[in-house]
């Protein structure tokens, strides 16, 4: 362990720290040592100034994604399930390798392997069979092996699920928010149930500002006719424009959106307008909002590849996209997409083209890591609390109902009241908190 650093920011004790792992786990065992090439995992440990010198239980989180790094706080509501976790634990807030402070994964480090076959074994190292290696390593050597407490929002809840299939000695308790993952997982199945909901999510954004029907439709038209370039250099196709859906999943979605819509227009006073420029705010506002984390997009559909393969995943988004032409991007009114990938992304998007040679490799590939045991899910004793958002848009509700009711002693709190992101709010986690503990799940704790 190296302590990088140490310091307050207003509410918070944050200590900054590192750790070897292996970038290959085959052949070797979470907590011993090891050789060959290493990779740099980076973790905060966050704690109330008053509980610095307390024996606190250890939670760690699970952040989403994939290639997601760990929140950045900056103080103790900075993230909505923090302010309640800092009353009874130490929080271990590691950056998911090829995240954050850990190794980085960029087109940079792409274009530095150069091999496409290279380049697609070295990506199949930053997915969940290896994360999870990482967190059980830091577990056993850092912490001295003592168990923790699991918190996982989103892509965190599938981490949840491949850490009690091979590591349930490790965990006390789980939590999870939003992100039970179907199992068994099939990549195509996840997206025939996500498209129906983003053609509901549409027509509610619609119902809710009628005049972004007009407008939605103008700008499609616009990008249709003319090349309009990013301020990134990034040409803005309408299959990107139509990626503001993405968004949709997350409240207050529908009002980011109209928004960033309501400044399309440079001539007149705004309402839609085939014959005028799109805005340079509306450009950069645009670009903002469709661009993601270098890794997000790359392993978007792998995180669904478990073990051996039947068939390959061969973009299973744009094979179910293909199947349903009112997402096409002269239909009308103009349908906005949810969390998938593309092919198109990996030719048209500066930052995913040095992906692109690996992505061609990896969706014809049917040997992956395990993720799950679904022998011991069902088995499963470690107390598991999972928070499930009926509308959730980007992991189905019903999916994860019938996976938890295959998981043993898991329970689960369902409601309409937040988006996917609620854990992020106030209120959930402290909820999930007072059911596992209500019911003597936490006793060990104390």
């Amino acid at each position: 362990m190296t302590l990088l650093a140490q310091y307050y920011v207003p509410g918070l004790h944050v200590e900054d720290h590192a750790i070897d792992v292996p970038l290959d786990w085959t052949g070797k065992q979470p907590g011993e040592a090891f050789d060959g090439e290493s990779l740099r995992l980076f973790y905060r440990v966050v704690t109330s100034p008053e509980h610095v010198h307390d024996d606190l239980p250890l939670l760690i989180y699970l952040q989403g994604g994939p290639g997601g790094e760990s929140p950045r706080p900056w103080g103790p509501t900075s993230d909505g399930w923090m302010e309640e976790a800092l009353k009874h634990f130490r929080i271990v807030l590691p950056d998911q390798r090829g995240t954050g402070r850990s190794n980085h994964v960029d087109g940079i480090v792409m274009r530095r392997i150069g091999d496409p076959q290279a380049q697609a074994a070295y990506l199949k190292h930053f997915l969940a069979d290896s994360i999870v290696k990482d967190f059980e390593h830091l577990r056993r050597t850092v912490f001295c092996g003592r168990q923790w407490v699991t918190l996982g929002q989103s892509y965190g809840g599938f981490l949840t699920l491949t850490y009690l299939s091979f590591f349930p000695e490790g965990v006390i308790a789980s939590f999870t928010g939003g992100g039970i993952p179907h199992v068994p997982a099939n990549a195509t199945e996840v997206y025939q149930h996500t498209f129906p909901r983003m053609v509901k999510k549409t027509t509610q954004f619609y119902e809710r500002y009628p005049q972004d029907v007009e407008r939605a439709a103008a700008v499609a038209d616009i990008l249709a006719n003319n090349e309009v370039i990013l301020p990134g250099g990034d040409q803005l196709t309408v299959e990107r424009f139509q990626m503001l859906g993405s968004d949709f999943g997350m409240k207050p979605s529908f009002e980011r959106v109209h928004w960033i819509l309501d400044s399309a227009f440079l001539d007149g006073d705004g309402s839609a307008s085939k014959d005028s420029p799109l805005s340079e705010e509306f450009l950069s506002r645009v670009e903002v909002a469709t661009s993601s984390r270098p890794l997000y997009w790359p392993l978007q559909e792998f995180i669904y590849c478990d073990g051996e393969m039947d068939e390959p995943i061969r973009w299973a988004a744009q094979r179910v996209r293909d199947t349903k032409p009112e997402f096409a991007p002269d239909a009308r009114p103009l349908m906005f997409t949810g969390e998938a990938m593309f092919p198109w992304m990996f030719d048209k998007e500066k930052a995913l083209r040095p992906f692109k040679p690996a992505m061609d490799i990896l969706m014809e590939d049917t040997s992956w890591g395990r993720i799950y045991d679904e022998d011991q899910l069902a088995r499963n004793e470690v107390p598991l609390q999972a928070g499930v958002y009926f509308d959730d848009l980007y992991v189905d509700s019903g999916m994860q109902l019938d996976t938890l009711s295959r998981v043993g002693n898991s329970h689960y709190l369902t409601t309409n009241e937040f988006e996917h992101d609620g854990l992020h709010g106030a209120v959930m986690f402290k909820r999930l908190y007072n059911e596992a503990l209500n019911r003597g799940d936490l006793e060990s704790l104390f």
